[in-house]
């Protein structure tokens, strides 16, 4: 449970926000709690964006993929840290200083990442399975 804040906002801003919140289909403080969190990790992580739709945005390169796709690879690489970082770099053209970023912020933001790829990994699960079960019946 959260605590109460009390702040003035500009009209401006106040506007906007309400407008944000209701095109979104969110509440003007979820919206306004969304908008902080993700406004505070990108000014600490130069480089990381949000996108997607409300209750579904996750942390992504700027210009790039998502941080879970590349800290994903990078999981499934095997070696030293360094050499893996080389090899996602090598498979995706992305600079090893932005493969380096994703896995920083997947450091100090774990559960948001790994919540990402488990449900990831499970889609494929899913899909596999679907695959087995149908041609399971054209056997």
């Amino acid at each position: 449970m959260g605590t109460s804040t009390s702040f003035r906002l500009s009209d401006s801003a106040r506007n906007a926000l309400a407008e944000y919140a209701a095109r979104s289909g969110a509440s003007v403080t979820s919206a306004l709690e969304q908008l902080i969190l993700e406004a505070t990790r990108a000014a600490e992580y130069p480089g990381i964006v949000y996108r997607g739709p409300t209750g579904s945005r996750r942390a992504a390169i700027a210009g790039g993929p998502d941080v879970w796709e590349v800290v994903a690879r990078v999981q499934e690489v095997s070696g030293p840290l360094r050499a893996r970082v080389e090899q996602v770099h090598a498979e995706s053209g992305l600079a090893p200083s932005l493969i380096e970023l994703a896995i920083e912020f997947a450091a100090a933001h774990t559960d948001e990442v790994t919540d990402l790829i488990a449900r990831h990994e499970a889609a494929i699960a899913r899909s596999q399975d679907l695959v087995a079960a149908r041609d399971a019946l054209h056997a």
